[in-house]
């Protein structure tokens, strides 16, 4: 199907450049007749009559000849040029279809050889296989009667170690009966040390606290700058809010104070220019936020 296309290809400019020679030949052969018509003598006398020939008609005719030749024979070079890219054309197509046909052979060969390796590989594979397989039967064998082996002297140690627990748990029961009437004396007596501790330690904290607040009132008191207003029998509920190591956080009346302003500025003021209240030694009795009534009955 591509040679025919091909074919045709190359031949109709082949065709074309025949047609343009046969119209060239044809043209110049007309050019060259006389169409004039034909006239009857007519008896007259010697009458000699001159016909003038137009040269610069047939010298164009010539040329529009040679132009029209010229043009074919172009054309016939690029028809023929154009079979020789044609042909070379076939040539390579030809060397290539030859290298496709070796590439296959190759591919072929290589392919047979792959099937082959594979074939010796599932071969080797399946020896292999039964190698393996006889072997871990002969392992599994082996590994039983180890099984059995080990199972009858576990059987035997276990019967052993019966009769071995048996007797200690006899010997354990009666060292647990004595154990438990100790650890219940011991009990008690840690019981009653306990309370009595707590007891102990409940009045120190008690004293403690009672020391922790009159410290805290008193350092307050001390660094208060009483004001003119402030009057005997002076009661302000003061709280105060402080972090361990006894930074103050915070100072404000939070109830009742029978001061004016002044006097209750001063109180606030009294505990803000303070460094810190006193923590160290009351560290068991330490609150962050401590309130208390500050008094003043007079000098």
């Amino acid at each position: 199907m591509n040679l025919r296309r091909e074919f045709r290809t190359q031949m109709g400019p082949l065709g074309l450049s025949l047609g343009v020679h046969l119209l060239i030949a044809l043209l110049v052969v007309l050019g060259t007749i006389n169409w004039k018509p034909f006239r009857q003598p007519r008896p007259v006398g010697l009458t000699i009559e001159a016909v003038i020939v137009d040269t610069s008609e047939i010298l164009e005719q010539r040329q529009e000849a040679q132009r029209a030749a010229a043009e074919a024979e172009r054309r016939e070079r690029e028809a023929e040029r154009r079979q020789r890219e044609l042909e070379a054309q076939r040539e390579r197509e030809a060397e290539r279809q030859r290298e496709q046909a070796l590439e296959q052979q190759r591919q072929e060969a290589l392919e047979e050889q792959r099937r082959r390796k594979e074939a010796q590989d599932r071969l080797q594979q399946l020896r292999m296989e039964r190698e393996r397989k006889r072997e871990e039967e002969r392992l599994r064998q082996q590994r039983e009667l180890d099984r059995v082996r080990q199972e009858r002297e576990a059987a035997e140690r276990q019967r052993q170690l019966e009769e071995e627990r048996l007797k200690q748990l006899e010997a354990r029961k009666q060292a647990e009966a004595a154990e438990q009437r100790r650890l219940a004396a011991e009990a008690e007596r840690q019981r009653q040390a306990e309370a009595e501790r707590k007891a102990a330690q409940a009045g120190r904290i008690a004293s403690l606290e009672d020391e922790y607040e009159a410290a805290i009132r008193q350092v307050v008191t001390q660094n208060w700058l009483r004001p003119p207003t402030a009057q005997a029998g002076l009661r302000c509920t003061l709280r105060i809010v402080q972090i361990p190591g006894g930074e103050i956080i915070s100072a404000n009346i939070a109830g009742s104070c029978n001061g004016d302003e002044a006097t209750r500025r001063s109180i606030v003021a009294a505990v803000e220019r303070l460094d810190a209240l006193p923590y160290r030694g009351y560290e068991d009795v330490f609150k962050r936020e401590i309130t208390f009534i500050f008094r003043y009955d007079g000098d």
